[in-house]
């Protein structure tokens, strides 16, 4: 096994894929410090102001001179990046190679969309009434039968006391919920009295009936624990029955996400997310990118990439834009990396950002999406959305995807509404955490090919697709 990885030949900069020591070579130069696993080594001299290429990118500065062998992060190297730009838009029209789609076992649903589990969902109108969506979610598991999986309640602290574009986003959030394709059905719980409650949601919804849907208001019964297990045995009756057939991966829209990143992240796993996102979108289906502060930086590689002007001036919007709302609140731009990030290996934004990107592979950028917007194209989306990973992970089932690629190499078991593949940078984490971690890209930098790795991941997606439980599940 290599012991050190110059991942782009414009690099001055190697990455350590194992804990290197004093006084051992790599790349034919002896190292003046121990380097941690994932961090970097100076492969060149470097003097105050010279660029830290990583990625074949500048990642920062070196703030003091730097000889070869040394070790490259926070004490040494800072941050190039500024505040809004102005940017050019120099396509690079990327080609879409298109394959036949392949099939899984879902469950079509009226609105032509498919879901990969059939649950029952509880979805509360205000946190109000969460102690009473839990208590539901209890007692419904004695109702399960046929294909139906799970009763679930979406607790939340929203939906009263609210104004302005924070409540209409609660609304639009709460009525993507209801409709979310993984729901063999739906109790909508108000209490009464709310701004958001059942009355006021239902033109978020369209306006006509939706057949998996149920509704009740507590205010208005007298026993609502008695009256929700009524609907909800109702709910289950009426998806029981409902069985998986074939169904296109066209049909698949998938959210890309990372957290816990490390040094490893942008050469492991989230290039073999990115591989899959191609892969997907050549066989008709959808991903969508997002956390959009952890793209500063890396920015310009998805401009270039909008397959038209349009889209590009809107990926500008969408980056300016975040900026202007840091600002608006005196909060620093680009003091994203985490202690977690810095820990293991991350030094900068951008080199965080170039990594990030990854994910989101080599195809065309065909829409951008606000918040808790529905998709409306099939191929490579960006949404708008910041890099936590609860409010991210929610934007992205919220846009209609029905899983959840969550890379990761410090290691998280956070899940979201829908199901959340874990995929581990590095083969320690994937050791130590089993009952955490679906998938170890960290073999890739133990000499694993890529296209094979690619190939079984593709093939573990839709097991899961298919009804293979994730281990957040």
């Amino acid at each position: 096994m290599e012991k050190s990885i110059r991942i782009h030949p414009l690099d001055n900069v190697a990455v350590a894929l194992t804990d290197l020591h004093a006084g051992e070579t790599v790349a034919g130069i002896t190292l003046r410090e121990d380097v941690p696993a994932g961090h970097k080594v100076a492969l060149a001299p470097l003097h105050p102001g010279d660029k830290v290429i990583k990625y074949g990118c500048p990642i920062g500065h070196a703030t003091v001179e730097v000889a070869p062998g040394s070790w490259l992060h926070t004490h040494n190297v800072r941050t190039d990046l500024s505040d809004t730009l102005t940017y050019t838009y120099t396509p690079t029209h990327p080609h879409l190679e298109k394959h036949a789609p392949d099939t899984f076992p879902g469950f079509p649903r009226e609105d032509g969309r498919a879901g990969v589990r059939n649950e029952i969902w509880i979805i509360p109108t205000v946190g109000c009434v969460n102690d009473i969506a839990s208590a539901l979610a209890r007692r419904a598991q004695k109702f399960l039968h046929g294909s139906v999986e799970d009763v679930i309640a979406f607790r939340h602290p929203y939906g009263c006391s609210q104004m302005g574009d924070d409540q209409e986003n609660t609304r639009r959030l709460l009525a993507d919920l209801i409709r979310h394709p993984n729901a063999g059905g739906v109790l909508v719980l108000g209490l009464g009295c709310e701004n958001s409650g059942v009355d006021t949601l239902r033109p978020y919804l369209g306006g006509a009936p939706l057949p998996r849907v149920r509704t009740l208001v507590c205010q208005e019964v007298e026993d609502e624990l008695a009256a929700g297990e009524a609907l909800l045995r109702e709910l289950i009756d009426q998806a029981a029955p409902w069985e998986r057939v074939p169904v296109s991966t066209e049909k698949l829209v998938i959210g890309l996400k990372c957290g816990g990143s490390d040094g490893f992240s942008g050469i492991t796993a989230n290039p073999t997310i990115g591989a899959f996102s191609d892969r997907l979108i050549a066989r008709g289906g959808t991903t969508i990118l997002t956390e959009v502060p952890e793209m500063f930086g890396a920015e310009t590689l998805l401009m270039d990439r909008c397959e038209s002007e349009a889209v590009f001036r809107q990926t500008v919007s969408l980056i300016n834009d975040f900026k202007h709302y840091f600002r608006k609140f005196d909060q620093p731009i680009y003091e994203n990396p985490s202690p977690g990030n810095k820990k293991g290996g991350i030094t900068t934004l951008e080199e965080k950002s170039l990594g990030c990107v990854q994910k989101g592979g080599a195809q065309p950028v065909v829409d951008v999406l606000n918040y808790a917007q529905p998709i409306t194209r099939q191929g490579l989306n960006l949404l708008q959305a910041p890099g936590n990973d609860l409010v991210a992970a929610s934007a992205l089932a919220l846009s209609g995807c029905q899983m959840v690629l969550f890379t990761t190499g410090r290691g998280t078991p956070v899940g979201a509404p829908i199901p959340t593949v874990k995929v581990s940078t590095n083969t320690p984490l994937s050791e130590k955490k089993r009952n955490w971690i679906d998938f170890n890209a960290g073999i890739l930098a133990q000499g694993a090919d890529m296209q094979e790795t690619t190939e079984v991941f593709f093939k573990k997606l839709l097991a899961i697709a298919s009804g293979e439980q994730t281990q957040s599940e």
